[in-house]
């Protein structure tokens, strides 16, 4: 099994860890690759097939780069060039809500 993680390993080569699967299919996911991942007890993860590989992300983060790929351009189409800028139209939108 082979377990495969957006960053590389501190020498940048391909980083692999081993589990062992129970009879009931589980596995225990190394330390290392928890940490790597951001994985704290009763975090989801997910499985994406890439090829003929496996990719396991952490669900949350992985959610957060849809996010994150959907608002891309949006700051500069909206004019929005700094926190201030933020702020203020957050403001704009609370007062309209009145």
């Amino acid at each position: 099994m082979t377990y495969n993680t957006s960053k590389e390993s501190k020498e940048g080569r391909d980083f692999m860890e081993l589990a062992k699967v129970t009879t009931k299919g589980q596995i225990t996911i190394p330390k290392s690759i928890r940490e790597k991942l951001k994985l704290k007890e009763g975090s989801k993860i997910i499985f994406l097939q890439k090829g003929k590989d496996i990719v396991i992300k952490n669900s949350a983060m992985l959610a957060l780069e849809k996010v994150q790929d959907a608002f891309d351009g949006e700051a500069e189409r909206l004019g929005l060039k700094t926190e201030e800028d933020v702020v203020n139209m957050i403001k704009g939108f609370r007062k309209e809500r009145k």
